[in-house]
This record gives structure tokens, sequence and C-alpha cells, in this order.
């Protein structure tokens, strides 16, 4: 996912596990690191200070066994703070939740991706992520 994104976005915008603001009220509580958050300039570029929501497009989380958490506790605490667009990778069941159109601490839009499908993130809608890019092949490649 990683290299898709750096891609897409160059590398200078993405980064991994990057420290976060979130809304005002969680900030004192919380400091979240997401495994990968796309910059909306090159990251250099961000002060000094943890990136706010408006500073990023994108915010991954990648997903094994805190999924349930991913997809309740930080999906609130990333809509609360108004970031825009959110991906959770399920690793487990192979697919990708998104989530859009944050309002009131909720996403409004959350749509699950299926490994054969694709989709484009807000900030870059001419390019299509396929949801089976990021997980490794189960055909086994012995004869």
């Amino acid at each position: 996912m990683m290299k898709w994104l750096n891609k897409v976005f160059g590398a200078d915008f993405v980064n991994p596990e990057c420290s976060i603001d979130v809304a005002p009220k969680d900030n004192p509580t919380n400091e979240p690191q997401p495994d990968l958050v796309v910059f909306k300039q090159p990251s250099n570029l961000v002060s000094s200070r943890n990136p706010r929501p408006q500073d990023l497009h994108l915010v991954i989380e990648v997903s094994d066994i805190s999924l349930y958490f991913d997809l309740t506790k930080k999906a609130t605490l990333y809509a609360r703070a108004g970031i825009v667009e959110y991906w959770v990778l399920d690793v487990a069941g192979r697919k990708l939740f998104v989530h859009r159109e944050p309002q009131a601490g909720k996403y409004q839009s959350i749509t699950e991706y299926a490994e054969a499908e694709s989709i484009a993130p807000l900030a870059a809608p001419d390019a299509q992520f396929l949801v089976r890019s990021a997980f490794p092949t189960t055909e086994s490649t012995q004869g």
C-alpha cells in the first residue's frame, strides 16, 4: 500500500506511523499514530508540531488484531477531528473499509470494499487502488 501511495502522491507526502493531532477535546489524552498518513504538502514543510487534520488528505490503519478498535474508537476519534478520509485495511478479512464525510463525530459514509474491488482516494480521484494488491497472494507458486 505504501508503494502505491508513494506512486500516487509522492514519497514526500506519505509518512508511516506519524503522530497526529485530533480534536482539541481529545488531544490531551490521545495522540494516535496511524500506520500511514498522506499529507497535503510535503511532510518536511509541516512545522515541528504534530500534523493536524487540515494537514492531511488520508489516514490509514492496517488492522490485524485491532480491527474492532480501529473501526469504532479510532473512527470516532478521527471523525470528531474532521479527518476527511480514513481507511482501515482488514488484513484477516482481506477487505478495506473507507470512511468519509465526518459530521458530528461520526462518518456519514462507510463503505466496505472486497479484495477484487478498487477505490480512489478523494485527493486522487483518478488513481484506483485495487484492494487485493495490499495482500500477499494466496496462490502457491510451486508446481
